[in-house]
């Protein structure tokens, strides 16, 4: 990424990329959480996300209006990225991440799609050759500008067509598998966390049965001396 953009939001996280080969198991990025931004670039009016494991780009992803960040389990979250052919996957330490993570794409989402809607009426006013009739439009595919509707520069029909069986192959990659196999991957993630909470809690139980068990013989002792006392 270029040092026109600035980050606006950064959080850690362990990355996870669908399998291209199967499209139904995730494959991790790295061995360790990485650092997971969300980037605004200034001069084309962009906003990304960015992760970088050593010197490569593991997530470089432009958000666009159409994207949707579904929450998997209670510590982990994934989107698909048309333009990147892949669905992204984070695993978090905590909900309480996941949950500021998802809330940021949600308003980084609605920022996109400000940002389109203002680059097109901008488009629209400062180029009238938008304007004409349709039989005056030379045959080609490119009748855009650069901007953050850069997913609308090909409106030729086959590039339609192009996109529209893109969209329904991520739709079919996800509901012929997908989601299930990411629940049970999301749901080992968060095991292995919860591993160590469960482990405390034996412990702690374990210490209250000893103190139960001391109170219990205080109470016996305390009643066979006032039986005593009695008889």
């Amino acid at each position: 990424f270029s040092c026109r953009e600035q980050p606006i939001f950064s959080t850690r996280a362990h990355v996870f990329q669908i399998d291209p080969a199967t499209k139904r198991n995730w494959i991790p990025a790295s061995k360790h959480a990485l650092t997971v931004s969300y980037f605004y670039d200034a001069t084309r009016n962009v906003y990304r996300i960015i992760s970088v494991g050593g010197t490569k780009a593991i997530i470089n992803s432009t958000i666009t209006p159409n994207m949707t960040f579904t929450k998997t389990s209670q510590k982990f979250g994934q989107w698909a990225d048309s333009r990147a052919n892949t669905v992204y996957g984070l695993g978090f330490a905590s909900e309480q991440h996941l949950s500021q993570f998802a809330e940021k794409f949600q308003e980084v989402k609605e920022a996109a799609r400000l940002a389109r809607e203002k680059s097109q009426d901008k488009t629209e006013l400062t180029n009238p050759a938008l304007n004409i009739t349709s039989h005056q439009v030379l045959p080609s595919p490119i009748i855009s500008s650069n901007g953050p509707g850069e997913d609308k520069l090909f409106r030729s029909q086959s590039a339609d067509v192009e996109i529209t069986t893109e969209k329904e192959r991520l739709k079919k990659m996800l509901s012929e598998g997908s989601v299930s196999e990411v629940q049970w991957e999301a749901e080992f993630f968060s095991l292995q966390d919860n591993n160590n909470k469960l482990v405390a809690a034996l412990h702690e139980a374990n210490a209250n049965v000893d103190q139960w068990k001391k109170q219990l013989a205080a109470y016996q002792e305390e009643t066979e001396t006032l039986r005593q006392r009695v008889s």
